[in-house]
């Protein structure tokens, strides 16, 4: 056997047994990785909220659809086709694509959405038979040999935490939440959603964290798969979360039952990106080692509009304006066309990018130029915190 063949079999073995780190990159709170579906190369958002493979752009040609599939999110369900995958590849980690299938979308701007470009979504079934390591101190997956057993190491219980996955849920990483009462919340380890925690009213009712009927202050829209949402802001205290005890933190509360009933949310990438994260879907385990010090979150002071761009207008409107906000103070309605925010016209940002320029320390102001009308209207609006509880 010739030097070259023994040294490619032992190349071959050593990578087979050992591990493949795929570097990633930061978005707009999202991880983003480049992949290569059916020989398209792409770059992908990573939502473990998604139980799916891969959603990307139908302007994006992969292959004629070949089936359907449902997709649910927060509040609802939509169908869209599919297409079967018959290559993927994550940088030098090949996946198996036996019955795996890409879901097709209308023509969406994820780079808006995630401030860098993004062609699509990337779910948890990639990596569901892998031992997966999300790396975010090193903006990395590591994937792990099978060899590898998260269930013989030992958590401190200070920085690193090892938890058992709970038996709910399809494609997803359920588990346990517990309020300072001990109440428990079922919720899914979700690094697409870009707040710290997602709940909603009804849930925080059954732990006894919301009086039943009582009106939330500073209602706003959330966007979803499946549309708008109404929803609010709550400061939580003294939650544990997935063995990781938070002393206080911001959750964003739909307003609107779950479309489940083995979930109560998700958390999110603003817990998660404190973590290097372990999945092992096999051995029911995720192993979280804490490498920021930071487990909570705080407040983000802004005005209290949701806008969007309306196409049909060329122009970015206010769909919702906070009750009692600033902005509602100051006399914004909804329907006011935005001109500028901080004389910054190039708005066509996606709703993500628009909602972080409205955003800024308490106190300080942004400057708006709005139009009703026909008629010019510039203002500056104080920033505020917009949280129950707070």
């Amino acid at each position: 056997m010739s030097g070259i063949l023994i040294a490619t079999l032992l190349l071959a073995g050593a990578q087979a047994g050992g591990r493949v780190e795929v570097p990633f990159r930061l978005g707009e709170d999202a991880i983003v990785v480049d992949a290569e579906v059916n020989g398209k190369k792409v770059s992908l958002m990573f939502d473990t909220g998604f139980g799916g493979s891969v959603v990307l752009n139908d302007t994006i040609n992969i292959g004629k659809p070949t089936g359907k599939m449902v997709l649910r999110d927060f509040v609802g369900e939509l169908e869209v086709p599919t297409v079967k995958v018959t290559s993927l590849k994550i940088g030098a980690q090949t996946i198996d694509p036996a019955g795996i299938e890409a879901v097709l979308t209308p023509s969406a701007n994820y780079s808006m959405s995630y401030n860098t470009h993004v062609d699509g979504i990337m779910g948890f079934e990639v990596i569901k038979h892998n031992i997966t390591e999300i790396n975010f101190q090193g903006q990395k997956f590591i994937f792990h040999p099978n060899s590898l057993d998260v269930t013989k190491r030992t958590p401190d219980g200070a920085k690193t935490f090892l938890n058992r996955l709970l038996p709910t849920g399809h494609n997803s990483l359920e588990m346990s939440v517990q309020t300072d009462a001990g109440e428990r919340m079922i919720l899914a380890l979700d690094t697409g959603n870009a707040f710290f925690a997602t709940t909603h009213r009804d849930v925080l009712e059954r732990v006894g964290l919301w009086k039943p009927g009582a009106e939330a202050k500073f209602m706003r829209s959330s966007m979803v798969a499946s549309g708008e949402v109404p929803s609010w802001d709550i400061l939580m205290k003294n939650v544990t979360i997935f063995g990781v005890k938070v002393p206080e933190s911001v959750w964003s509360i739909i307003d609107l039952p779950s479309s489940s009933a083995e979930g109560d949310g998700t958390i999110g990438f603003g817990f998660l990106k404190n973590f290097n994260i372990t999945i092992d879907y096999e051995r029911r385990r995720v192993w979280l080692e804490n490498f920021t010090g930071e487990v909570g979150n705080q407040p983000v002071a802004d005005i209290g509009i949701t806008a969007g761009f309306d196409p049909r207008a060329g122009r970015v409107r206010v769909y919702r304006v906070a009750p009692a906000s600033p902005a509602d103070e100051a006399g914004i309605k909804v329907g006011d066309a935005v001109l500028s925010i901080d004389e910054v016209s190039e708005l066509n940002v996606g709703y993500r990018r628009l909602a972080k320029m409205m955003e800024g320390p308490l106190g300080s102001k942004v400057k708006l130029a709005l139009s009703r009308g026909g008629n010019l209207m510039r203002l500056e609006v104080e920033r505020a915190y917009l949280v129950n509880g707070y």
